[in-house]
């Protein structure tokens, strides 16, 4: 409805503009045409009497003849000139009419279209902020969203952590609790003997596996800590004390990787993974 009252507006000052030069047109044309003479009537007054003069009582003349008096001559009438017959410009008027109707559309065919790109620019600038509003919501909504599973992302290695570290402590606990038996076993254990008896089946296994060199002196004492895992695999051999040469600490070493794996103990808490062993010739 809005669109149509502007229309209606422009239509309405082009028929008005219109009905405005076809008068001043039409005015024209009456003033172009010859005004028709009229001749100009004079009014005259022919004068037959003259006032009577008294003459002086005293003479008395003859009385003389009245005077004849002549008629006037009679005015000249005015030369009125014809004025010139104006030149017939209706055709030139005709086409200057035409000329500005052809004006006037034109102009009015321009601001229909000026119109018309005016309409599209507007609905092409709503829809594009439009456009730009929804990518806006779709933005807002995707950052909201990140920050959100950012948020629920960083409460979940919170917790993870707490139950890693309550697990920790757990196991620590659970860990300290197990050597505190175990030590409290193999104590136990070695209070019995029985320490001594695991140390005596590791030592005569070595003992059947070394050949002592001819280097090896009669006193000969050597400390040797042996490191094993479950099982009794043999990872390494270190000599805490020993007053053999090399040839009799390498013959000690060769011995107990030969030994490998060692004997079980007879109870799984007297196992030892850096058990000392002390070697002689006595042996």
């Amino acid at each position: 409805m809005l669109r149509d009252s502007h229309n209606i507006i422009p239509a309405s000052l082009a028929v008005l503009l219109h009905v405005l030069i076809l008068g001043s047109m039409i005015a024209a044309y009456d003033l172009a045409r010859p005004t028709p003479f009229t001749p100009l009537a004079v009014q005259a007054t022919l004068v037959t009497e003259i006032p009577e003069v008294t003459p002086p009582r005293a003479v008395e003349p003859e009385p003389e003849p009245e005077p004849v008096v002549e008629d006037p001559e009679p005015e000249p009438e005015p030369i009125v000139e014809e004025p010139e017959p104006e030149p017939d410009n209706s055709e030139e008027l005709r086409r200057e009419a035409e000329e500005e109707k052809r004006r006037l559309d034109a102009l009015l065919e321009k601001q229909r279209l000026e119109k018309i790109r005016q309409q599209e620019e507007a609905e092409r600038k709503k829809k594009e902020k439009e456009e730009e509003e929804r990518r806006k919501r779709e933005e807002e909504e995707k950052e909201k969203k990140r920050i959100e599973a950012e948020k629920q992302r960083e409460e979940d290695i919170r917790r993870q952590r707490e139950e890693n570290e309550r697990l920790r402590r757990e196991l620590e606990a659970e860990q300290r609790q197990d050597e505190i038996d175990a030590e409290s076993d193999r104590l136990a254990a070695i209070d019995s003997g029985q320490l001594a008896v695991y140390q005596a089946m590791i030592q005569q296994r070595i003992y059947r596996n070394w050949k002592v060199p001819a280097s090896a002196q009669d006193d000969l004492s050597c400390s040797v800590r042996v490191r094993q895992a479950r099982g009794g695999h043999v990872l390494g051999v270190s000599f805490v004390r020993c007053n053999g040469d090399e040839a009799v600490k390498r013959s000690i070493e060769a011995a107990i990787l030969r030994s490998s794996p060692l004997p079980d103990p007879p109870e799984p808490n007297l196992f030892d993974p850096n058990i000392l062993l002390n070697l002689s010739k006595q042996q």
